[in-house]
């Protein structure tokens, strides 16, 4: 039987080094990891474990097309979506989505709390330049273990090696926020270091923060691991005292549903799903102000939520959104980039827009989306429970209301490397899973090490393919511990 238990913070292994970590990411785009390629001389199919992204089955197209002859059929409306876009974003996608968020989370959500983007990572990368400057900025601190791709964004941010640092998840779920005040204490000392002024200009509707909190905060990518209520609002009430700008990717929020479903479910009723969990940027929002959030008689908060339509309609929307004060979003939507002919993603955020008009969101997330990945989430944990726990190998737990986002958690029986388990499931299974190193923090020499784990991915795979590859990773760590 397979054992559900918190990740670990650590594991027992000493090798570390951002050399490792970096080959490890270089390892997973080269021709001996392409996931469209097989391996030469294999007659078995390709099974993708790594891939992060909706299946084909999970897609959108007679939605959007629905949406698309609308929004050409009427001059009014194609006219401004094919012009440069107004700073903040398209106004009838930030009302729609003020509306819908507000449903979804049971808050009252403003139109000028939204600021309209080009998908979570275009958003997290302007985030970064406005409101962050490396010779002033401290520290990045990133939830362990970490959404490998945000590494590289923060590096191009100006945060290179040693200016990333690990924060490992605890068993409460999330980031460890007593840690994470510890570490922050440590730094303190160098806010009157001399070297640390400003070279960035922030402007009168900017400011730019001592240091960055990066989370997933629910259906953590990759431990699946949702952040408690409590927990949310202790980690706001420290970035108020340590002048942190806490980044939450949001982007699984949606994509969640009960665990006392029965894999049969077509759909679910939001009485069924309940209220979401407030976004660390409502937890903040709620707050009293305090003369310490105050810059120049603006108030920019201290947390964002940044959300995405990729994992709702489809990835090449290329279409999302960051939720915080007025006075933030009013600062993003002056990013350099952003004012040279508004925010992104101009056409897809008015197709965006005609597709919640019509009420077609939330239907396809009720009727496809999310019992999709019901159904595979349920059947890869029963064959994970048939396969692999006789092996030893246990799996992260989730929130213990519901489950959600894309990604199973696992962790090997002892003594067992992930990136050997991958690298041998490549070559004699011709099945893709990461290896735990991914989700080290990249350039943190001295942070949680995952060299135990694995991920797997059950959203991009079909439903037929699920059994198969935990079958073929039964084979793997079969032969590995001497039972197969």
């Amino acid at each position: 039987m397979v054992v559900v238990k918190m990740p670990p913070t650590a594991s027992n292994s000493a090798m570390s080094n951002s050399t490792n970590t970096s080959s490890v990411l270089h390892d997973i785009t080269n021709q001996s990891l392409d996931p469209d390629r097989s391996v030469p001389g294999s007659k078995k199919g390709l099974i993708n474990f790594l891939r992060g992204w909706p299946s084909p089955s999970l897609l959108s197209p007679s939605i959007l097309q629905s949406a698309t002859t609308a929004l050409l059929s009427d001059p009014a409306l194609f006219v401004p979506a094919l012009q440069y876009g107004p700073d903040p974003g398209y106004q009838p996608l930030r009302e729609e989505l003020a509306v819908w968020l507000g449903q979804q989370y049971s808050t009252k959500t403003r139109s000028e709390e939204i600021c309209i983007t080009g998908g979570a990572s275009q958003g997290l990368a302007c985030v970064l330049a406005s409101f962050t400057d490396p010779a002033y900025t401290q520290t990045v601190w990133a939830s362990a273990p970490c959404y490998y791709l945000a590494c590289p964004i923060f590096e191009d941010a100006g945060f290179g090696p040693g200016r990333i640092n690990a924060v490992p998840e605890d068993q409460q779920g999330g980031m460890d926020i007593a840690l994470l005040e510890t570490l922050l204490q440590k730094y303190e000392p160098r806010q009157n270091v001399a070297n640390h002024r400003e070279r960035k200009t922030a402007g009168p509707y900017r400011k730019h923060y001592r240091h960055v909190v990066y989370l997933v905060s629910t259906c953590s990518n990759p431990s699946g691991t949702t952040m408690p209520l409590e927990k949310r609002k202790a980690l706001v009430e420290l970035a108020r005292r340590y002048d942190v700008l806490v980044v939450s990717d949001d982007v699984y929020d949606f994509l969640q549903w009960p665990i006392v479903t029965t894999p049969t479910k077509t759909s679910f009723s939001p009485e069924e799903l309940g209220p979401l969990l407030p976004r660390l940027s409502d937890v903040d929002l709620s707050l009293p102000s305090l003369l310490a959030d105050i810059t120049e008689g603006r108030r920019f908060g201290n947390a964002i939520s940044n959300g995405s339509f990729s994992k709702l309609l489809g990835p090449g929307l290329r279409t999302g959104w960051v939720h915080g004060t007025p006075d933030f979003i009013t600062g993003l939507s002056q990013t350099g980039a952003t004012r040279s002919g508004g925010a992104g993603s101009q056409f897809a955020a008015a197709l965006v827009a005609e597709v919640m008009k019509a009420g077609e969101l939330e239907r396809h997330l009720r009727e496809t989306v999310r019992p999709g990945l019901q159904r595979r989430h349920g059947l890869l944990i029963d064959v994970i429970q048939q396969e692999l726990g006789p092996l030893g190998v246990t799996v992260a737990a989730q929130d213990g209301a519901r489950f959600g986002g894309y990604f199973v958690w696992l962790t090997l029986p002892e003594g067992l490397d992930g990136k050997m388990v991958a690298q041998r499931a490549r070559q004699d299974e011709e099945l893709i899973v990461a290896e735990g190193e991914m989700f080290e923090v990249r350039g943190d020499d001295q942070g949680a090490k995952f060299r135990e784990n694995i991920r797997l991915s059950f959203s991009w795979e079909e439903e037929q393919n699920l059994k198969e590859g935990v079958g073929r990773l039964g084979n793997v760590l079969g032969a590995l511990v001497g039972k197969k």
